[in-house]
């Protein structure tokens, strides 16, 4: 997913803009204020009552080039409100994802807009990702996004497989949690006319889902088991032969601190830029 770190820019824009404001508010707003009562008192305000006369007309002239504000304050002033609303929201309540690749399929398609809840697995200061305030833990079965131990800037998608403390096995697409095997029912084989894969349903947690597993495995099916440490959390794609995920990560295992949030829903879908979004695949993340 995006690269770019929008937390850092909105810190630093809300920092910046609050601080030209608290200047201005604290240093270069006595002065204006001073200048615009010396301007006020060159005139007789009872000869201001005629709007179209030319002593209003400097009166109000002198008084508004005495309350003009320099450059960089009025663009504060404007900004800091709007970034604080987007930083709040962004940080703590919900922040907006497009999905740029298949390891999610079919759950989620390349080119789907989700909506990511920010405070489901607690509070969490900007930027240092610390959690402050401590709400849910992940549950198996939730669809995730995280940073992965070898790409600690770069958003991750998929889905919890593994919670502290379980034991994990993944042998000829069979999932097995704590020696029990994930049950699968079928649902189809595709294409009807060269079958390549099949779609299965699984139920993990309170979580019912459809995963793709070709009927050959691909570069991405790794067979292992792996000891889930304290605090940590084991991740795969529904694309089960198609994703890049704990299975094959040097450091299998993502920290808690590195987790982002929680994928509740598909708000739109679009393609590029040179298609249109449909609203077809809005709906509740399972």
């Amino acid at each position: 997913m995006e690269n770019i770190n929008l937390p850092l820019i909105l810190t630093i824009g809300v920092f910046l803009t609050g601080l030209v404001w608290l200047f201005d508010a604290l240093v270069l707003a006595g002065p204006r204020k001073r200048k615009i009562a010396a301007a006020k008192a060159q005139f007789d305000e009872q000869n201001l009552g005629d709007t179209d006369s030319e002593n209003y007309k400097l009166y109000h002239r002198a008084v508004g080039e005495a309350s003009r504000e320099p450059v960089i304050v009025e663009y504060s002033k404007s900004f800091f409100p709007v970034l604080l609303v987007v930083f709040v929201l962004r940080s703590f309540v919900a922040e907006p994802f497009q999905i740029p690749s298949g390891s999610m399929e079919p759950t989620l398609d390349v080119g789907d807009f989700i909506l990511v809840n920010k405070y489901t697995y607690g509070l969490r200061l900007p930027v240092i990702n610390k959690k402050i305030i401590p709400v849910n833990d992940p549950e198996r079965g939730d669809v995730m996004v995280f940073f992965p131990p070898h790409l600690p800037d770069t958003y991750y998608i998929k889905r919890v497989i593994g919670l502290p403390g379980d034991h994990i096995e993944y042998n000829d697409h069979q999932l097995l949690i704590n020696g029990e095997p994930v049950d699968e029912k079928l649902e189809a084989v595709l294409p009807p006319q060269r079958p390549q894969f099949r779609l299965v349903k699984e139920t993990l947690g309170e979580h019912t889902f459809t995963a793709r597993k070709y009927l050959r495995p691909g570069r991405y099916s790794q067979r292992g088991s792996w000891q889930v440490p304290e605090g940590h959390y084991f991740m795969v794609g529904d694309n089960r032969d198609n994703s890049f995920d704990s299975r094959g990560w040097d450091d299998p295992f993502v920290p808690e601190d590195q987790i982002v949030g929680k994928a509740v829903a598909v708000w739109m879908h679009w393609d590029s830029l040179f298609s249109l979004p449909s609203f077809d695949r809005v709906g509740a993340i399972d």
